[in-house]
């Protein structure tokens, strides 16, 4: 019986050992810490790409030009009163003839007044001297009155008659001064503020100034283009070297960066060129029904200079410079990005020409360049498909540009 229960505790206690052996190794991890699976690593990064290919496009310069109103007019005071109130409002749209201000009339109604009765006298005068002179012709036959007294008398007659004329131009002037008491506009367009106040005298020893009014549909735009590319461009398409683009429409670009949606057209170029800046003035003229566009305003005409055939573009966003030059980034056939090296040419629209670097077919990332790197896989999407991401059409505002802006009048070529 002894040995028996030997055996039993001993079995017993080997069995605890073994079992708080094992749960102890499949449970725990020096430290404590539970054991986790491996994370899985995270999807290719998402980015906008176009496919280039080759085509005839316009080539543009760049240009920058300030707006001015088609028609400007200062309302001034042309009569001498007290400024009795301000009709229109601040600000709004006016047309021709549109009641502006209001002056004092009482004085300018007492002149009408006055000149009307000194034109009554005048007629009177004029009667009684064309009575007198006929009757002195009807006693001069008779010898009643001397000749010398008929010559008096028909002089006295022209002086009435001159009285009367005289006394008809003064009641139109004063008749004048009386509708210039109410102050109208001479154009239709958009009317600043007043200038003068109610209560002010206005019109005493010049012409005072009231308000303006600015036409602002359509608008123009100056700007100035050197003469050199002026030249320059002319003498290719004489020669046949360039051709006239197909679409002469002149773009701007406002300071914010976005193209104004309607197109304008050139009016003129000056004839002479400025010898201060060694540039030739042009002109363009845009439609402005919103009246978004301002006169002062300053902007950048896209000028369309020349049609370039069979060659390739691309946003300018896609364009990218280093110390070893420029470059664009392009999905692989495996997916991966590769670095590019290109030559950028001149400018079409909001895009680049490539001179070299890219053949067509390409696919050229241009949104989400930051999550790019040389060697690591993408997904490449195109690039209006992309959240948030821009159309890459020729109308899209430039992000990054690789040059800084030409502001003298020439096409920027690639380094």
């Amino acid at each position: 019986m002894m040995m028996a229960a030997r055996y039993w505790t001993r079995k017993l206690a080997f069995c605890g050992l073994a079992l708080l052996a094992g749960c102890g190794g499949s449970s725990t991890q020096p430290g404590g810490a539970a054991k986790s699976a491996q994370p899985a690593p995270p999807p290719p990064p998402e980015v906008g790409v176009i496919e280039v290919t080759r085509g005839s496009v316009a080539t543009t310069s760049e240009l920058p030009g300030r707006m001015r109103a088609v028609r400007s007019a200062q309302v001034r005071a042309r009569v001498e009163g007290i400024l009795e109130r301000r009709v229109y409002r601040e600000g709004s749209e006016v047309k021709a003839g549109d009641l502006l201000f209001r002056i004092d009339d009482r004085v300018l109604k007492a002149n009408v007044a006055a000149a009307r009765a000194a034109l009554a006298k005048s007629q009177a005068d004029a009667l009684v001297a064309r009575q007198t002179l006929e009757r002195m012709q009807a006693l001069v036959a008779d010898n009643a009155v001397s000749k010398q007294e008929v010559d008096q008398a028909a002089a006295r007659e022209k002086l009435t008659a001159a009285d009367v004329e005289a006394a008809r131009a003064t009641l139109a002037r004063s008749e004048i001064d009386l509708a210039y008491a109410m102050v109208t506009a001479p154009i239709a367009g958009r009317i600043g503020r007043a200038m003068v106040t109610e209560g002010a005298l206005v019109g005493r020893g010049e012409a005072t100034h009231l308000a303006t009014i600015d036409q602002l549909d359509p608008i123009w735009v100056d700007f100035n283009q050197s003469s050199r590319d002026f030249q320059r461009l002319r003498q290719a398409l004489a020669s046949g070297k360039a051709k006239a683009p197909a679409d002469a429409s002149v773009r701007l670009v406002m300071e914010s960066g976005e193209v104004y949606p309607l197109p304008g057209k050139v009016l003129f170029s000056d004839p002479t060129v400025d010898p201060t800046t060694g540039s030739v003035g042009l002109r363009a003229e845009f439609p402005n029904p919103q009246r978004q566009l301002l006169p002062g305003q300053f902007a950048t005409v896209r000028l369309p200079l020349a049609q370039a055939d069979n060659v390739v573009v691309v946003p300018q966003r896609a364009v990218q410079s280093s110390s070893q030059g420029q470059f664009v980034l392009v999905v692989g056939a495996d997916g991966k990005v590769v670095s590019q090296p290109v030559k950028t040419g001149v400018l079409s629209g909001a895009n680049w020409i490539i001179a070299s670097g890219l053949a067509g077919g390409e696919r050229v990332i241009v949104d989400g360049v930051q999550k790019a790197r040389p060697g690591s896989p993408v997904k490449p999407v195109p690039a209006a498909l992309l959240p948030g991401a821009g159309a890459p059409s020729s109308t899209a505002p430039p992000a990054s540009s690789s040059k800084p802006t030409d502001t003298s009048g020439t096409n920027r070529e690639g380094r």
